[in-house]
């Protein structure tokens, strides 16, 4: 039926247009039986929810977008799954978008074509400079995540990561490792992540007494466990001593516990390892992985708080918080 309306899947369905709304909503309080019956409705009329009526009446589109670097990172997958419960609490759809890593995707995120499509966006990008971002940012509601320096004007949500890599790095001392390694990129065109992580890490060794240097560096040709594997294995080969490593990630911490094994070395015997991110796989893997736990709920709950707060008119100052973050420790350094 061309041009259906809620009315139309209401009358059929023998319910009230509120009670269509909310099954087109998702809400979770409709039951099973309920939810069946307005969509047998909706899938015979042909009904699609008017995003543009929607728009027109109310100024807004009940859309809200995410965008991050990539689909395929357990990290990213788990923020955006915490994310989208976060919108459903605030009666809002989460459309995602992937950047690619590429500076071209990023500044499509800020482009006009944003204009008018959705109520606003959470975004972390890598590529992007804060001057860049200022520039380009358009009149839609933003926040941002990462460790990007921020434009004061644009509210962000992040952990520490100075701070997390230092504890980190401070668990490896305190276990007594001496020779202690850093699992990622290495050169000028690291990203910020990586050189906030390196800072912390490398004050941590200081503050212990360690020496860090080109010697103990784990560089890796690209992030991801095959990555990390091939770069330990390399290292290994060039005579690389370290009896800890700090990985950039839980996948890299995996590849490096892969090669170790490989080469003869025993995890957490002959070296200890440390991850970051505590994916879903960490406490699976052999040995179980100590690592870094982001507080992915209280991130998305405050990125799309303040989101919110900037869709209902909150037109302060760039607000800039961090949320928590803990060691949980497991096999692989005990």
């Amino acid at each position: 039926m061309p041009g259906a309306t809620l009315r139309d899947v209401a009358k059929l369905a023998g319910v009230s247009v509120k009670t269509v709304s909310n099954v087109v909503r998702d809400q979770p309080h409709v039951s099973a039986a309920m939810k069946e019956r307005v969509e047998r409705a909706i899938d015979e009329l042909g009904y699609v929810p008017n995003t543009t009526a929607r728009r027109l009446v109310t100024g807004r589109t009940g859309m809200v977008k995410m965008a991050f670097p990539e689909l395929k990172a357990p990290y990213f997958a788990e923020v955006a799954d915490q994310m989208h419960k976060e919108a459903k609490k605030h009666d809002l759809r989460l459309l995602i978008e992937q950047t690619e890593n590429r500076i071209e995707n990023e500044r499509a995120v800020l482009a006009d074509r944003e204009q008018g499509l959705v109520d606003g966006i959470i975004f972390e990008p890598v590529k992007l400079s804060s001057k860049e971002i200022s520039h380009l940012r358009g009149h839609v509601p933003l926040v941002l995540l990462g460790e990007i320096l921020p434009p004061l004007s644009v509210d962000h949500v992040m952990i520490d990561n100075v701070a997390a890599a230092a504890t980190a790095t401070r668990h490896l001392v305190e276990q007594g490792r001496h020779h202690i390694g850093f699992l990622a990129y290495k050169d000028p065109d690291s990203s910020d992540t990586v050189k906030q992580r390196l800072k912390g890490y490398e004050s941590a060794l200081k503050e212990g007494g360690r020496q860090a240097g080109p010697s103990i560096y784990v560089p890796a040709p690209a992030f991801g466990a095959d990555a990390a594997e091939a770069g330990v294995s390399e290292a290994l080969k060039k005579g690389v001593e370290f009896d800890g490593l700090v990985c950039y990630d839980d996948l890299a911490a995996v590849g490096a516990m892969r090669a170790l094994r490989r080469a003869g070395k025993s995890v957490p015997e002959d070296v200890a390892v440390v991850g970051w991110d505590d994916i879903f796989v960490a406490k699976y893997s052999n040995p179980s992985l100590t690592t870094i736990t982001p507080d992915i709920p209280a991130l998305c709950s405050r990125a799309m708080d303040m989101l919110v707060e900037r869709i209902n008119g909150y037109d302060g100052v760039g607000r800039h918080e961090l949320v928590d973050y803990r060691l949980t420790v497991r096999e692989s350094t005990e």
